[in-house]
């Protein structure tokens, strides 16, 4: 790591961004630990446990290792461009190829709507144990439906109004929600001097499609990635950073090493406390309200946790939600998808047409999967839109691992991190093998079809789009100067 940087000594100047630098090292730390945490670990610890049996905390480990490989090339790239862009402006510099851009950034779009689908999912999951309505919400059942779309409602009438997100309050956010973690990892402890809890059943691998281990785990680590992601959403904070080149390689390893610990220790704990087939069961209520319950049956906590795991996947949906409408608004206004999209309310000046394409589509995901996880054959999809979460990042991460061995020939006249070169190898080849169909199992193949009609429809747009504006400028074009027609053909393709 002592040839982290290049040779150039100049760094950028600081007053390269309109925006304020406020964030320092700490608040970055905290900002990108509150990123992590949330929907993927209080939402879906059941269903990775389902898959792998008691060996539920090897996914985790495995999807750490893979977030933190590919992290290194965010963090390359981040320190060699420190703008407010991510993965499309990476994407941009590599390949220079508009379509392809408009791809990725149309993905990572699609990923914040699916992942705010899956909060929407766990909100009325936790809301159910809250009330202790077990038997009377279960799933895929009419209120439990009714309480994720009308939960998606409100994170949409807060999108609307235009509710600004600061760092202070985001500390706020990651302290409630790690505060439920940790009481899940206190009860684990506190469980083993009572003697309740059996952590041989940590070494139990059990694979219930009679997969081989590495398959297993394999399948299961594609939906564990989901908890994993969220440090890539931090790159986009680097304009508003005092030393973005000098405080990201550290805040960013030392986030995903302190994320990473707890969604072992957590998964340990779960297996530890309560059987397998009750976490991965939905009827049971959510797993780690199990885990809570199971660990201190004479303290409140089981009443408490709901709560708290409410508010951390909350924190989550409208994040990205946030995020996926004004991804949408972005792309109206520079004319790849249609202007409509790009209207902004007169009074709250908000992007409103884009907030509710958004929530259309997640209503949509929201109904189906609900549904489906009401059925014998479906009950396992209830984890379907947290697994089409880490596809389309899986297939992001590819893309960005790559980026970073074509752009080595770009140098910059500052100093940057550099990652070794063997990394975003590994990187591109491991994302790619978990985002193909043998890192998946016969339920999860439907998130292929989810991610694609997502896509689909995106192109969709996106073509219409194009004949649309060549249609408009060539009419306008001719009009002026027939002459100039080839120029702004060319400046719409």
């Amino acid at each position: 790591m002592s040839h982290a940087v290049n040779e150039v000594d100049e760094r950028p100047a600081g007053g390269d961004t309109e925006l304020h630098r406020a964030i320092g090292p700490k608040l970055l730390l905290l900002f990108i630990v509150g990123d992590i945490l949330g929907t993927g670990v209080y939402a879906l610890t059941g269903s990775v446990a389902g898959e792998v049996g008691g060996a539920a905390w090897a996914p985790f480990l495995v999807a750490f290792v893979v977030a933190t490989i590919t992290a290194f090339s965010y963090l390359e790239l981040v320190t060699k461009y420190p703008q407010a862009a991510g993965a499309a402006l990476y994407t941009h510099k590599a390949f220079g190829i508009h379509f392809f851009t408009f791809l990725v950034a149309f993905t990572v779009m699609c990923s914040g709507i699916t992942s705010a689908s899956t909060a929407s999912n766990a909100f009325a999951g936790f809301l159910r144990d809250a009330f202790g309505k077990k038997e009377d919400w279960a799933a895929g059942s009419t209120p439990l439906l009714l309480i994720a779309l009308a939960f998606m409602a409100v994170v949409a009438a807060i999108n609307f109004r235009g509710v600004g997100e600061s760092v202070k309050a985001n500390v706020v956010l990651t302290l409630v929600e790690l505060s439920g973690l940790l009481l899940v990892i206190f009860i684990g402890l506190w469980a083993v001097t009572q003697g309740k809890a059996d952590f041989s059943q940590t070494m139990v691998f059990d694979s219930p499609s009679d997969k081989s281990t590495f398959f297993a785990i394999t399948a299961a680590t594609s939906l564990a990635f989901f908890a994993m992601v969220g440090f890539e959403d931090s790159v986009n904070m680097a304009e508003e950073c005092k030393d973005p080149i000098r405080d990201f390689p550290r805040m960013m390893l030392t986030g995903l090493g302190i994320t990473g610990t707890i969604y072992v220790l957590v998964s340990l704990t779960a297996v530890a406390l309560v059987p397998v087939g009750k976490l991965a069961d939905p009827g049971e209520g959510s797993a780690l309200t199990q885990v809570v319950a199971a660990g201190a049956p004479n303290m409140p906590f089981d009443k408490i946790f709901p709560w708290i795991g409410m508010f951390a996947v909350a924190n989550s949906a409208l994040i990205n939600m946030l995020m996926a409408s004004r991804l949408i608004y972005g792309m109206a206004r520079q004319e790849v998808l249609p202007p409509v999209l790009g209207w902004v309310h007169k009074s709250r000046r908000t992007p409103w047409v884009a907030i509710l394409f958004t929530t259309a589509i997640a209503f949509g995901l929201i109904t189906y999967v609900v549904r489906a996880s009401g059925s014998k054959d479906g009950s396992g999809t209830v984890s379907l839109l947290g697994g089409t979460t880490a596809l389309l990042l899986l297939c992001v991460f590819t893309v960005v691992n790559i980026a970073v061995l074509i752009l080595r020939k770009d140098h910059v006249g500052h100093r940057h991190f550099i990652a070794p070169s063997v990394l975003p190898i590994v990187g591109a080849i491991s994302c790619a093998f978990l985002a193909g169909p043998w890192a998946r199992s016969e339920a999860q193949q439907e998130q292929y079809k989810i991610a694609g009609y997502l896509l689909a429809l995106g192109v969709l747009l996106w073509a219409l789009t194009w004949i649309a504006n060549r249609f408009f400028f060539a009419k306008k074009t001719y009009l002026r100067d027939p002459d100039e027609l080839d120029i702004h053909m060319d400046t719409h393709n």
